[in-house]
This record gives structure tokens, C-alpha cells and sequence, in this order.
């Protein structure tokens, strides 16, 4: 594994090591690549979710799940709520936000841009959002404080961030998911001459996008899940960037599930710091190809390689990490 030694802050996370939280994803990653274009998405996720949990149970620390595979009732494992950790009482006290495997059709179909993603902060750092849709904008680092605000329209929010880089509107590149539920927003952006990246899946990998120059993208724009949005605001908060989110509700159950975790304000703009605040480690390994990571690879004498790349919020500092595993 080509990385220098985990870093040390004055936090609760000085205990975590930072190569401890790759281990994690390049743990669900290698577990759910073995499903690649097999079709199956829910195999591929329960392969993920069965490998992160066993990886975080090996860690010095009390962890809760505050974002995870659903509520207890859906997920048997690594559900919100569920503890994890071998110094559960003892150890630091530590919120964990993960998704095993970004991007299960995308596995499934052998596309690009599944990750398998993970997200870990000081107790009380991380934004407990219930498993519904939000509303969500970004924008990466080098923009002023409110270049972007989901209360103005997409044309509004584009010009802006065309204003503040110089350029024309019909320059700036988005990110959108492409969905059926996207069309108007997709017909305003084009009506503006900007180029649109319509992806799959993977949304946070998507928002990510917006923070490296070499991927062409400017913004991020739409809905998805809103745990993918606590997971995208911890990244951003170690490199940068902008982003905002409004939790969207289909019906009355969904408003009851937020308001079991605490959520009274259905309204709310949820700006970065309020889903990722303090000292934050994001860790994310690719299990296929895509804009950000390479996926996983087996080469003929049995050894499995990984991608993968790890951020800490205190020191501002990015690691690219190549792994090379004999036993997998």
C-alpha cells in the first residue's frame, strides 16, 4: 500500500487511523467486485454491506451509524442506529456515514463509477438524515460564500457561478443524474447553452466531480438520496466546494420517518456544515472504472489491486492510495 503514515489531529478521530478507513472500503469494494456484470444488484450490495461490517468491527472505536443501509426494520446489517466497533463503552465515540457500494446498478451492469464510500466524524458531526430524496446543489472550492442557493432557480444559480468563474454561462458544465424526475431541470439548463454530464447512478461520486478540474464539471444539480448528500458534504469538507440540500417527501411516512430522527423543519436548507461539521475523515475505494478511481482488478497470479482515496477535514489533506492484496 503506497500511502505515508496515518495523520494525527487533537480530535476524537486521533485513534482512527486514516489508512484504518481505507481498509473499510477497499474491504466492501473487493467484496461487491466479484458481482461486476453479474446482474444482481442486491447480491452486490449484500456482499458490501457484509465486508464493511466486519472491517469496522476490527476497529478501536465506539461507532454508531448515523447514515446507513435504512432503518432496522429494512436492513438486517449496518442499519442507522446499529453499533459497531470493538470498544463499543470504551473507545472514542465516533459517527460513521456509509454507502458499501455506491452505485448497485451500476455494479450490477458493469458501468463505471461505483464506489464503495465511507464517512466518519466526531459524535454529533454528521447530519442523521432519514433515507428520503433531497434536493441537492454544488459547486467546487474558488467560489465566494453563496455563489450557489437552491431558493433561486437553476438559470440563476448557473449565471452565478458563470459570473464568479468569468465565463459565460454556456461554459459551465453540470452534473445531473439521469432520471425521468430531471427533465424540466435538464430542458431549463440546455435552454441556457450549458453542457449537461448526465450519469446513471453514483451522485456522490457526482458531486465529488465538481472539486477536480480535470473532469470538466462545474456544478452538481438535482435530486437523490439524501444520505449520499451527508456522504458528498463530508468529502467537500476536506477539499473544499460548496454544497446545499432540502430533504424532499413523498408522502406522510417519509415525514414521519424524518421526524423520528429529529427533523421538524421540513423546509430546511441544509448547508454544508450543517450535514458535516468538526473533523472529518471521507475514504472512498472504486470497485469500477470511473472519472475518480480506478475499480478493482485480478491479475493472473491471484492478486487483487485497488484504488482508493482518503481526506481529513483538520489538515486539508488528500491521499491517493494503491493497494496491492495477496489474500483476497
Amino acid at each position: 500500500m503506497t500511502a505515508g503514515a496515518a495523520e494525527l489531529g487533537s480530535t476524537a478521530l486521533d485513534r482512527v487511523l486514516v489508512l484504518e478507513m481505507v481498509r473499510v472500503t477497499e474491504n466492501a469494494a473487493i467484496a461487491a467486485s466479484r458481482l461486476i456484470g453479474r446482474g444482481d444488484e442486491k447480491a452486490a450490495d449484500a456482499a458490501a454491506v457484509e465486508a464493511m461490517r466486519d472491517a469496522l468491527n476490527q476497529l478501536d472505536f465506539d461507532g454508531t451509524v448515523v447514515i446507513g443501509e435504512g432503518e432496522r426494520d429494512e436492513a438486517p446489517m449496518l442499519f442507522i442506529g446499529e453499533k459497531v466497533g470493538k470498544a463499543i463503552g470504551t473507545g472514542p465515540r465516533i459517527d460513521i456515514a456509509l454507502d458499501p457500494l455506491e452505485g448497485t446498478t451500476i455494479t450490477a451492469k458493469a458501468g463505471p463509477n461505483a464506489l464503495a464510500v465511507l464517512a466518519i466524524a466526531e459524535e454529533g458531526g454528521l447530519l442523521n438524515a432519514p433515507d428520503v430524496y433531497m434536493d441537492k446543489i454544488a459547486v467546487g472550492p474558488g467560489y465566494p460564500v453563496g455563489v450557489i442557493d437552491l431558493n433561486r432557480s437553476p438559470t440563476e444559480n448557473v449565471q452565478a457561478v458563470a459570473a464568479a468563474k468569468g465565463v459565460t454561462p454556456a461554459d459551465i458544465i453540470v452534473c445531473v443524474l439521469d432520471r425521468p424526475r430531471h427533465e424540466a431541470l435538464i430542458a431549463e439548463l440546455r435552454g441556457l447553452g450549458c453542457g449537461i454530464m448526465l450519469i446513471p447512478d453514483g451522485d456522490v461520486a457526482g458531486v465529488i466531480a465538481t472539486t477536480n478540474p480535470e473532469t470538466g464539471i462545474d456544478m452538481y444539480m438535482g435530486s437523490g438520496g439524501a444520505p449520499e448528500g451527508v456522504l458528498a458534504a463530508a468529502a467537500l469538507r476536506c477539499v473544499g466546494g460548496q454544497i446545499q440540500g432540502r430533504l424532499l417527501f413523498r408522502n406522510e411516512d417519509e415525514r414521519a420517518r424524518a421526524r423520528r430522527w429529529g427533523i421538524s423543519d421540513f423546509d430546511r436548507v441544509y448547508a454544508l456544515e450543517d450535514m458535516a461539521k468538526g473533523d472529518c475523515i471521507f475514504a472512498a475505494t472504486g470497485v469500477t472504472d470511473g472519472s475518480m478511481l480506478k475499480g478493482v482488478k485480478r491479475r493472473k497470479d491471484g492478486t487483487v489491486t485497488t484504488e482508493s482515496v482518503v481526506m481529513r477535514a483538520s489538515t486539508g489533506t488528500v491521499r491517493w492510495v494503491s493497494g496491492e492484496h495477496r489474500h483476497k
